[in-house]
């Protein structure tokens, strides 16, 4: 995992923090100028404010990180949280990658690290209240599965750092440790993200959508343990990619987040797992 910075699980340790600049672009072409703007910096990872396209303006907001940031600790291997008391407190960033508010959470709404790995705070306020006192839009999830080859940048809120690439491909099962998730994006070597970068939103350049939700990278070059994930095919090969980077993609949020913004497991073509 892109690993949490305070009470990590494991004793891991943070890598490479102190090489990392305070801002790194990209040089791709195509890139998009970095904004922070709707990014959010937790206590021990990255996230972002975000919406589905039905989301509305009086809904109350959600902040997406990584499963394996909640408070609470790693999600165990099948383990779902839903709907549990949170108040937890998220710096929101501006374009520029300022600090510009302190949002609370009210409750997480979901969290797992089974097949995916993802949080979802629902917080004390609605998008037209953020948007309004200061001027931050949230982030759109895409409801469309990525595409080989997309251009995407990958924006810390933690370090305000962002990193642009390339999807490379698809990961049938990419296995951590004792977790699996389905269907991961493996990035192109430029996306070399170190931790505190856990839960960044993974942004199409050209759209600006999200359509992942950045997790882990095989630091040591072992096989399926944690910090160093491996690939599995289906037909059970494995490979292992040193360096290399990885993502859960967020399109199949999108049917479960129902009126109001309620994380609704049962709502048709929700694939999300259940408790």
């Amino acid at each position: 995992m892109k690993k949490p910075l305070v009470g990590a699980v494991f004793g891991m340790l943070l890598v490479g923090a102190t090489a990392a600049p305070a801002t790194a672009v990209g040089t791709q072409q195509n890139i998009k100028a970095v904004s922070y703007a709707g990014t959010v910096a937790l206590s021990n990872c990255s996230g972002s404010v975000v919406r589905v396209p039905n989301s509305q303006p009086t809904d109350p907001a959600l902040v997406m990180s990584n499963g394996h940031c909640l408070e609470s600790g790693f999600p165990g291997p099948g383990q779902v949280i839903v709907d549990q008391p949170s108040s937890r407190t998220f710096s929101l960033l501006n374009s520029a990658g300022s600090k510009v508010a302190t949002l609370r959470a009210s409750k997480i709404a979901y969290g797992t690290m089974t097949d995916t790995d993802v949080s979802l705070y629902q917080l004390a306020s609605t998008y037209q209240q953020i948007e309004s006192s200061y001027g931050i839009k949230a982030l759109e999830l895409s409801a469309s599965h990525p595409t080989a080859g997309t251009a995407i940048k990958v924006v810390s809120g933690y370090w305000k750092r962002t990193y642009s690439c390339n999807i490379d491909g698809f990961v049938y099962r990419l296995k951590e440790g004792d977790w699996t998730w389905k269907d991961s994006v493996r990035y192109t070597s430029a996306c070399n993200t170190i931790g505190g970068t856990s839960g960044s939103p993974v942004l199409d350049a050209a759209t600006g959508k999200v359509v992942a939700v950045n997790n882990t990278g095989n630091e040591d070059g072992a096989s399926c343990t944690v910090n160093n994930p491996c690939e599995v095919d289906e037909n059970g090969n494995v490979t292992v990619r040193q360096g290399i980077n990885y993502a859960e993609e967020t399109y199949g949020i999108v049917p479960c987040v129902g009126i109001g913004n309620k994380i609704d497991l049962s709502a048709p073509g929700c694939a999300l797992p259940k408790p």
